[in-house]
């Protein structure tokens, strides 16, 4: 068998970033295509989904991908506060072959909550991480990242509208956020039913948590992940988990 290789550094351009299936432009979005998007692509559990809602969508990645392990009567929705990333979203959707069944909407996913009538069977949102005031170089990336726009509360109550009985609600966060997104979820009535460590390198800590949460109480099933081994090379657990999206030397 022949040894797997990294992406090839042809599949990243300055403008997006080509998967085997499809191509995320996202030159006018804040957040780029990054490791968290693809982690949690990749990962979230799309077993029995009927419907499914990325919230802050960005460049539509997640839901692409999502649309790319789902069968055809699944169907998405992805919500953007940013016009211009939300313009760039359906222009994703649209060039791919999935534009029949995701639909993107730009609008406060605050308002787009209290008016939808639908209930997902999976919810996923890369969501903001950091509190005002801890600047970046972009106006943009900030806005972008920062709970001032969308605070962990909220985002729960809005997932809390939208999430079907025994429906998930799946996101990645760094370490010390996704430890406070559980106490609050928790305090919130959510059971914490999915846990995944994920580490950069092995024998490291880990560095992000993709957490699962339901309405339905039960088992936590927890799994730990390093992307890479400490020689520097993707671990098999990380090429297993994308070698659906990534395309090879």
């Amino acid at each position: 068998m022949s040894q797997y290789q990294p992406p090839a550094r042809a599949t990243l351009r300055k403008d997006g970033f080509t998967f085997k299936q499809f191509f995320v432009a996202h030159d006018r979005c804040a957040m780029k295509v990054g490791t968290d998007g693809v982690l949690l692509g990749a990962w979230a559990p799309v077993a029995g989904a009927r419907r499914i809602l990325d919230i802050g969508c960005g460049s539509g990645l997640i839901a692409l991908m999502l649309a790319q392990r789902t069968p055809q009567q699944v169907t998405l929705d992805a919500v953007e506060l940013d016009s211009e990333a939300a313009a760039q979203a359906q222009e994703n959707v649209q060039a791919s072959p999935w534009g029949a069944r995701i639909t993107v909407h730009q609008a406060d996913i605050l308002n787009w909550s209290s008016r939808c009538e639908k209930r997902y069977s999976l919810i996923v949102s890369n969501p903001p991480f950091f509190v005002p005031g801890m600047a970046s170089s972009s106006v943009a990336r900030d806005t972008a990242r920062s709970t001032a726009t969308l605070d962990h509360a909220a985002l729960l109550q809005c997932a809390a509208q939208l999430i079907e009985e025994e429906g998930l609600f799946c996101v990645v966060l760094p370490v010390e956020s996704g430890e406070a997104l559980v106490q609050l979820a928790r305090a919130d009535g959510w059971h914490l039913r999915l846990r995944y460590d994920v580490a950069p390198y092995a024998q490291r800590p880990p560095n992000r948590l993709v957490l699962g949460f339901s309405p339905a109480a039960g088992e936590l099933i927890q799994e730990r992940l390093a992307i890479r081994n400490e020689d520097k090379s993707y671990s098999a657990d990380w090429l297993s988990l994308v070698t659906d999206f990534y395309l090879f030397r």
